[in-house]
């Protein structure tokens, strides 16, 4: 099966969340950039929505960004 490749800018508009919040949540490790086609990193977006979903479910019972990067990474 051929994985649906997303960009930066379809994520903010499908999840309404703010290209600093992409930015940081790739920079954190939470999200994974899957390609580049030249200045576009495109992500997965089957990955996407899973790991949006835990981290928003995560960050809302309190967890911080640092322990939710190691509970969705397994470190």
């Amino acid at each position: 099966m051929k994985r649906k490749l997303i960009s930066a800018k379809e994520i903010i508009k499908k999840h309404q969340i703010t290209y600093q919040t992409i930015n940081h949540y790739t920079n954190f490790g939470l999200i994974h950039v899957v390609t580049k086609k030249g200045n576009v990193r495109l992500y997965d977006e089957f990955q996407i929505r899973d790991r949006l979903t835990k981290i928003t479910r995560l960050v809302s019972e309190g967890y911080p960004l640092r322990l939710i990067s190691k509970k969705l990474n397994g470190s």
